[in-house]
């Protein structure tokens, strides 16, 4: 996708507010001295390099490595705007950073990669990722992300996670989590179309099949992937076929969408009309996440007849990743497993207060609830021997 004509319009101060950067590098000693910088620097910083030299694991003591995340993009997804360059994102990279640093107490570090081949993305991040603890990738395109993520997980032996597929699906799980419950109906009970098959539709289709949804077709711009379907077909989707679309169903979103009851949307705009929500089973659930305009609006929805909808402003990633992270390098984990997000998942259902179906971003108790569900999730893996 290229980049839109026109810059997008915006207040002033979002302008502002960023000159000079959003995050930057801040001391956690003194440095006041010469004493100070003798024991900070030279010749007293030799002691603490011969201790990691002798044992490598000491470096999550003598170094900041235990609370270092590396954001990695190639600028290629950023956002809504597309494939616009890995400088063009930087200022979404230092934003994460920022959500990091308030939400975790984590630093995290933009890492801009000027490739869209997924290898150099691969080899670069295998170069540099000895001094971060963690790798969260961002705003990297379908299909290539599949490939770095699986391919950097396998090679470095510690957490990565690309946040457009299972930040995303973290917290729209949470929220379906508290939907069910508001409208009285088990996961096996319903009937999902998802309608996006980028990342984030491909990541949300396999979170539903593992949390035990009766049904998922997955909806991109040929229609329902289904099994024995041959155009616009990559590897991924294949393997989704065998997993989802029980009854093999052909045909447009209109199509599917008639007798389903759960809708997730994470495409472009106005993709959903009300009469294709009135074709859905009773009490349907709508989550509309394109941004920055909804695949239908949440009025529109509701006056539909839904009985949940939300958008993606309410379903933001940042409800998740800054837990997830900090409670996977708490354990020191050295991958993020399915159980770490579903832990994550039900923390953040958790939290949510009265008729909210999710919790305030600000809510700092509810990030630490979620770092330590996904620490216990660490644990009960290497307990199971897996």
């Amino acid at each position: 996708m290229s980049a839109p004509s026109e810059t997008p319009p915006a207040s002033p101060d979002v302008l502002e507010i960023r000159r000079g950067g959003v995050v930057e590098t801040s001391l956690r000693v003194s440095l006041e001295s010469t004493a100070d910088l003798r024991r900070v620097y030279t010749p007293g910083v030799a002691v603490a390099c011969q201790a990691i030299q002798a044992n490598p694991e000491r470096a999550y003591d003598y170094t900041h490595i235990g609370n270092r995340v590396a954001i990695v993009t190639n600028g290629t997804a950023i956002l809504g705007l597309g494939d616009i360059g890995p400088l063009a994102g930087l200022p979404v990279m230092e934003g994460k950073a920022a959500i990091f640093r308030r939400f975790s107490g984590l630093s995290a570090e933009p890492v801009l990669i000027d490739a869209k081949d997924a290898k150099t993305v691969i080899d670069v991040v295998d170069r540099i990722h000895l001094g971060f603890g963690a790798i969260q990738l961002e705003d990297i395109a379908a299909p290539a992300c599949f490939e770095v993520e699986t391919e950097l997980e396998r090679r470095l032996g510690k957490p990565v996670l690309h946040d457009d597929q299972w930040g995303t699906a973290t917290v729209v799980l949470a929220g379906l989590i508290n939907s069910l419950k508001r409208v009285g109906r088990k996961p096996e009970e319903t009937r999902a179309a998802i309608l996006g098959s980028g990342a984030s539709g491909i990541a949300i289709a396999r979170t539903l099949v593992g949390y035990g949804v009766g049904d998922v077709v997955l909806v991109d711009r040929a229609g329902a992937i289904f099994r024995g379907r041959t155009d616009h077909m990559t590897t991924v989707k294949r393997e989704l076929a065998d997993v989802t679309n029980k009854d093999n169903v052909k045909g447009s979103l209109a199509d599917v969408l008639k007798g389903r009851n759960l809708f997730v949307g994470v495409s472009v705009a106005n993709q959903v009309s009300m009469d294709m929500v009135r074709s859905m089973a009773k009490d349907p659930i709508v989550f509309a996440l394109a941004n920055p305009v909804s695949e239908i609006t949440i009025e529109e929805a509701t006056e539909a007849g839904a009985a949940v909808a939300l958008d993606g402003r309410a379903m933001n990633n940042a409800l998740a990743y800054p837990g997830l992270f900090r409670g996977a390098l708490d354990v020191r984990a050295t991958k993020f497993t399915p159980g770490m997000r579903l832990a994550a998942s039900h923390a953040v259902a958790s939290a949510a207060r009265g008729e909210e179906l999710l919790p305030d971003m600000f809510d700092l108790a509810m990030h630490q609830n979620v770092a330590r569900a996904v620490g216990e999730a660490w644990q009960a893996h290497l307990a199971q021997g897996r």
